[in-house]
């Protein structure tokens, strides 16, 4: 999601976009390249509110998308592991190319083929197939990256590089196949739907508690635009719409409601500002432009996948 999701307005944003350094502050990192000059491209779209986006952009994009993933899931939910396979190679392909303008050569061709991998076997094989994909391109990755200049050549950067890759495999393909796994369960599509509402509960949330009382920075080295009271916000609507959902949708007990609530804004929070420092390191104000007032797919993703994650295992346990 973008870092609109809790804001600090005003003085504490002023001008300044969450996932960009100031000035001497010395916040980006070992990895720099070219990929910071797109910052302030990215940065120019206009009208922005205080969050920093296009609202308007934001809105359309966000309904249009959001009512398209809500048809899929109640008329032809198998549909949807299509859907999350597209959505995963152009997201991995935007982080291993702002990966590789600021020169570290993540594999992105095993990335790609693998993150498929990931995506499809857990259609028939399960959690097994998953594992057996994500093992099968770690190790891929590993080799790709060791030989990819030629047999005579000496490999540079060669543990980060592979590391960063084995972070983006894991980061984006392994967690976008929990909503896979969760989808092919007998209410699967209402779990997911489940789930979807509140990672949105927590970003509306944050961003309206946010942009009419936040003060306080959580972390603002990471995410200056974020506040404490953003964060109540998303508390407070994701407890709400996890009651009303497990109870409405799946028609479970609603305590296990508020519990997926409050784990989903934990982790939707923390899968935000993971970007959010990915982005800073790189130098960079969005992983991509495919989604006007949203930047890339990747952009929107963030919350997304660790949430995935965390819903299937709090509603494999309890339901």
């Amino acid at each position: 999601m973008p870092d609109s999701g809790v804001v600090v307005p005003d003085s504490n944003a002023a001008g300044a976009d969450s996932t960009l350094p100031g000035p001497g502050s010395g916040a980006a990192g070992p990895i720099s390249g070219p990929a910071g000059q797109d910052a302030g491209r990215n940065g120019a779209q206009a009208p922005a509110s205080k969050a920093g986006r296009n609202l308007p952009a934001a809105l359309a994009v966000g309904f249009a998308l959001g009512l398209s993933l809500i048809a899929i899931l109640l008329w032809a939910p198998k549909v949807l592991i299509g859907v999350i396979a597209v959505a995963i190679a152009v997201a991995t392909w935007e982080v291993a190319k702002r990966l590789r303008e600021a020169d570290v050569l993540v594999p992105r061709i095993p990335l790609l083929v693998g993150g498929q991998a990931i995506i499809w076997l857990a259609w028939p094989s399960g959690p097994q197939g998953v594992l057996g994909a994500f093992g099968a391109t770690a190790l891929s990755v590993m080799i790709w990256r060791l030989f990819d200049h030629g047999l005579s050549a000496t490999p540079r950067n060669y543990l980060r590089d592979t590391a960063i890759a084995i972070f983006t495999l894991s980061w984006i393909p392994l967690l976008a196949a929990f909503a896979v796994l969760m989808l092919l369960e007998h209410d699967g599509n209402l779990r997911v739907l489940t789930f979807m509402i509140l990672v949105v509960c927590s970003d509306v949330g944050g961003y309206v508690a946010g942009v009419l009382f936040g003060k306080h920075p959580m972390v603002p080295h990471i995410s200056p635009k974020k506040s404490w009271e953003g964060f109540g916000g998303s508390l407070v609507f994701c407890v709400i719409g996890g009651l009303l959902t497990v109870t409405l949708l799946l028609q479970a007990n609603s305590m296990i409601g508020v519990l997926l609530g409050v784990a989903l804004v934990l982790v939707a929070t923390s899968g935000d500002l993971i970007e959010s420092q990915v982005k800073r390191e790189l130098g960079i104000k969005d992983m991509g432009t495919l989604l006007p007032g949203h930047g890339g797919i990747m952009d929107r993703l963030d919350s997304m996948l660790p949430s995935a994650f965390v819903a299937w295992l709090v509603l494999t346990a309890l339901l």
